[in-house]
């Protein structure tokens, strides 16, 4: 299955891969994953956003795209983990259900009897 990324986990993508130092177009599309055309696209918005600027040794991250990354990890550890805690109370929920639907079937068999 095919997953698609929203636009912050592409500027998080352009911006990590630019975090190291200057970098180059090539460098960014294939640690970011994406066509040239998405880079361009992605690329002149972080840049529109000062997020990522343009300078003669290639890209660089500003301060500005430093604090966004480490308040997208922070938000991406946080939605981690409230994505499993859903998912346990959504089991727990279908176990109560289950049971409830045990103890019907169960009530109904004994009536027929």
């Amino acid at each position: 299955m095919v997953k698609y990324r929203h636009r912050i986990e592409i500027i998080a993508d352009i911006l990590s891969s630019a975090a190291g130092g200057a970098t180059k177009k090539t460098r960014i599309m294939y640690a970011a994953n994406l066509s040239y055309s998405l880079l361009e696209k992605y690329l002149a918005e972080s840049i529109n956003l000062n997020l990522l600027r343009l300078s003669s040794n290639g890209y660089e991250v500003t301060e500005k795209g430093i604090i966004f990354l480490e308040k997208y990890e922070h938000f991406t550890s946080r939605f981690s983990k409230i994505q499993k805690e859903m998912q346990t109370a959504i089991s727990e929920r279908k176990e109560l259900e289950d049971m409830c639907s045990s103890q019907v079937n169960s009530d109904a068999k004994a009536k027929r009897r």
